[in-house]
């Protein structure tokens, strides 16, 4: 994994854990996406696409940190 892909889930498992627009289960479940995509070193389209599915507040929330 790159390191600019590894600092990106940092970023998004940190803002994910202090944000108010997803409930805890939201958090949970793209928390452990996260840590799938991780494990799987997929894409950054199909992390985005995944994680998308959780809720639409994910694809808001990913593109007011600019990383999508």
């Amino acid at each position: 994994m790159s390191k600019s892909n590894l600092k990106h889930l940092e970023t998004i498992r940190e803002n994910l854990d202090k944000t108010n627009a997803l409930s805890e289960e939201e958090k949970s479940d793209s928390f452990k996406r996260i840590e799938e995509w991780y494990a799987e070193d997929k894409a950054w389209g199909t992390l985005i696409e995944k994680l998308s599915e959780v809720s639409p507040n994910v694809k808001a929330f990913l593109a007011e940190l600019g990383l999508i």
